[in-house]
């Protein structure tokens, strides 16, 4: 599964750092770094959104608060 997450600078603004450093710290404590390649990336033309993720190139908006959340349902039940 690749997972990339938006480093631009509006993305950066909403809390990018934070989301990718939580689901570096997920995919740790569930033992997935074999199954998940986490990345970045620059715009991916969703700024109005808020944190933009694709997984296997499916966008999703992600909050510093709602990582949890999004792991859970979008990376960790899908590769479990």
């Amino acid at each position: 599964m690749k997972v990339t997450v938006c480093i631009g600078s509006s993305c950066h603004i909403k809390g990018s750092r934070q989301v990718v450093e939580q689901l570096q710290d997920l995919i740790a404590q569930n033992d997935l770094g074999d199954k998940v390649e986490l990345g970045g990336t620059f715009c991916m033309g969703q700024c109005q959104k808020g944190v933009c993720v694709t997984v296997d190139d499916a966008f999703h908006s992600v909050s510093p608060e709602s990582v949890g959340e999004f792991f859970e349902t979008n990376i960790k039940a899908k590769v479990s």
